[in-house]
């Protein structure tokens, strides 16, 4: 029977009143266990609200700059204020706070190769921050460098960058820049090391051994036999390195070539030259000590003459956090001091 006109239906205002209370609740449950947000802007400057990550920082460092712990300090600070998942290498660690004395917040002590972050962080020179890529590896992890050495040419960011650095991150105003990779290998399984080298791959006399000569081949034809002290192969990230200091030519980053860089040879003719990146490169060495040094970005052991040592592009790539205003001209000048000339400000 219909309900007489003015009777109150108290059933559905109590069901009404229950899904409102439950609606009530839920969208307080949703505030509460919302991810934190920041204000961005799309392409029409229009600011919108998006979800503020949760990153996962791998941290590598040094063990003998003592000096830059204010430097370290504020990192991590600022890492904290963003709640980010902080894993550090467990030598840095161990400096820090046994060394140092400084209280480190982490979630993770990390060796080896064994773990997985969304950046890597150096904190030092460019010996840093190649250990730093040999603890990378292939894992496809940008590293964000940070220079606390002298000069520093794997790195685009100073200790007075760190802050904006990290922003740049979080706002996602940074460029990667891809470099490539060297492997070496030996035809008789002697080297031990890491066989992987983002700057270079050398072949050296020992210190106090005469020079060696070493037969070189490119993609299977013979070049010539080096009567030096050495000879490099260098990547476009390596041509700032060791090979620039024995007169080896600076490489545009990003070009497919790499340089072979003689060390001190016998004969002034024979002078460096550069192949494509895709090229094979076979060495030979010969020594009246009956060995010689190999070295992987700096990383040495000695291998017995006639061992033949083969260098060829690796299978992957380096990706390097660079500044997004940042331009490899302006690395050039800041770096080596192009222009710097002090007669061209009146000065004696």
């Amino acid at each position: 029977m219909p309900h007489a006109t003015g009777h109150i239906n108290y059933s559905r205002i109590s069901i009404g009143i229950q899904v409102y209370f439950h609606n009530f609740a839920h969208g307080i449950w949703q505030q509460a266990n919302a991810p934190l947000c920041r204000p961005t802007r799309d392409n029409n400057n229009v600011r919108q609200a998006t979800p503020m990550k949760k990153l996962r920082f791998a941290i590598f460092g040094n063990t003998y700059q003592a000096n830059k712990s204010a430097c370290v300090q504020q990192l991590f600070s600022i890492l904290e204020e963003h709640k980010a998942h902080m894993l550090i290498d467990r030598a840095f660690h161990d400096y820090l706070t046994g060394q140092l004395g400084i209280a480190v917040h982490h979630e993770e002590l990390i060796e080896g190769q064994g773990f997985d972050a969304d950046f890597a962080i150096s904190l030092g020179g460019d010996g840093t921050f190649l250990e730093t890529v040999r603890r990378v590896g292939d894992r496809n992890i940008p590293v964000l460098g940070i220079n606390m050495g002298r000069l520093g040419f794997l790195s685009d960011y100073q200790s007075g960058d760190i802050a904006s650095a990290i922003e740049q991150i979080y706002d996602d105003r940074y460029r990667v820049e891809e470099r490539s990779v060297l492997h070496v290998e030996d035809d008789n399984g002697s080297i031990h090391g890491f066989p992987y080298a983002l700057n270079e791959v050398a072949v050296l006399k020992h210190d106090i051994s005469s020079m060696i000569s070493i037969d070189a081949e490119v993609n299977g034809e013979f070049l010539t036999t080096y009567q030096a002290d050495g000879l490099i192969i260098n990547t476009s990230a390596g041509s700032t390195g060791y090979a620039l200091s024995v007169g080896g030519p600076i490489i545009w980053p990003g070009t497919n070539i790499m340089g072979l860089v003689p060390v001190a040879p016998h004969s002034l003719t024979v002078r460096p030259i550069v192949i494509s990146s895709d090229a094979v490169v076979r060495m030979r060495v010969k020594s009246r000590s009956h060995n010689f040094l190999l070295s992987i970005d700096g990383r040495s052991e000695s291998l017995s003459e006639c061992t033949s040592i083969t260098v060829r592009k690796a299978p992957y790539t380096i990706k390097v956090l660079k500044r997004s205003e940042g331009s490899f001209c302006h690395t050039l000048r800041d770096k080596l001091m192009w222009g710097a000339d002090t007669r061209d400000r009146g000065e004696r």
